[in-house]
């Protein structure tokens, strides 16, 4: 049987943004160097691979501002966010 704090270790880890927010963003930046050598046949989705990459700057910006006024006590913050 696990103990609490080991338990409690665990649930921080798998809960916390960070990696699936620089895994996301590093696909979308794989899939656009893909793009971009391939030419004309997959110009089309260009802007999409854009468009994710902008989405996972955005979302990484908003979660270190979240946890940022988090660490200073502010009253808007989220909870939990170390």
């Amino acid at each position: 049987m696990k103990d609490a704090h080991d338990v409690a270790v665990q649930v921080r880890r798998l809960g916390d943004p960070r990696p699936a927010l620089a895994l996301g963003t590093a696909a979308w930046v794989v899939a656009t160097i893909v793009v971009l050598l391939a030419g004309d046949r997959w110009a089309a989705t260009l802007p999409v691979c854009v468009a994710g990459i902008v989405v996972g700057l955005l979302g990484s910006a908003l979660f270190l501002a979240q946890r940022r006024a988090a660490r200073r006590g502010r009253r808007g913050a989220q909870v939990g966010l170390s």
